[in-house]
């Protein structure tokens, strides 16, 4: 259980950089039960070959698979979410609850910058807090060697020269472009290296522009990420800050067309 103290500076860390992690939250034994089943499911997995940034991406429905359902419903690392204020999150929100297996393989490539905020046509794109979320759950532990996470720092909420160059996210294009792209894989001033542990939750707002380095080890990088939501167009409990305008003004009844490009409402 993170202390009250903590638990307002993880959550003020998230709201200001976009990502925060949360440490031990899966003992030892529920850690075994878990690289048991993703092995399994892994040996049982032919990697698609549009995923070869990704690594391994295999998506397990809660109702199908007794072990992702307690991980879906562990009680520590929902506690910690409501300690933080983020307790109206949940993972079934739109469809059945689910999490995704991602790897990096031996010797696999990096992961291309992106974000997985899908919504930039909507006003709740300014949101001062998440909206929508990742939890990663960290099998193993990382560094730069095996393809850490890297992120940028609020770039959640904040416009860098780089988002107006890359190739949107996934199955609109990034899946496809070359290996040795210049710009879907450079490094940048403003990047962070996430170096987690096995056991660590790692929460990461939809909007971040994260990536992955290569692995370089002979042994196989496993996370298992469930996406998260809250109410749509509510205020969280602990805000106490000033909305934007475009937020308040939001027609809760409109019909935003999806887009993976920020727009307008997202500003230098």
């Amino acid at each position: 259980m993170l202390t009250p103290d903590a638990a307002i500076a993880k959550r003020e860390a998230m709201l200001r950089d976009g990502y925060v992690l949360i440490e031990n939250i899966l003992p030892e034994d529920f850690l075994d039960e878990l690289r048991a089943e993703t092995e399994r499911l892994i040996a049982a997995h032919e990697e698609a070959p549009e995923h070869r940034f990704q690594g391994q991406h295999i998506k397990i429905a809660a109702q199908d698979n007794a072990l992702i359902k307690k991980l879906l419903t562990w009680a520590p690392a929902y506690q910690a979410l409501d300690d933080m204020g983020f307790g109206d999150f949940r993972p079934d929100r739109d469809r059945p609850a689910e999490v995704i297996i991602l790897t990096k393989e031996p010797g696999g490539p990096p992961l291309y910058w992106h974000q997985d905020w899908m919504w930039w046509n909507d006003p709740l794109s300014l949101s001062p807090w998440p909206e929508f979320m990742s939890l990663s759950y960290y099998l193993t532990d990382t560094a730069v060697e095996n393809g850490c996470l890297k992120v940028i720092p609020g770039s959640h909420r904040k416009r860098f020269p780089i988002h107006d160059e890359l190739t949107p996210a996934h199955e609109q294009g990034a899946r496809f472009v070359a290996d040795d792209d210049p710009v879907m894989f450079r490094d940048v001033p403003e990047q962070a290296f996430v170096h987690v542990k096995a056991g660590d939750l790692a929460l990461m707002d939809a909007r971040i522009l994260h990536a992955a380095g290569k692995n370089v080890t002979d042994r196989r990088r496993t996370l298992v990420l469930s996406w998260h939501r809250r109410p749509t167009g509510t205020t969280p409990d602990f805000w106490q800050g000033d909305l934007p305008k475009e937020i308040m003004e939001r027609d809760p009844n409109a019909k935003y067309e999806g887009s993976r490009i920020p727009g307008e409402f997202l500003k230098p």
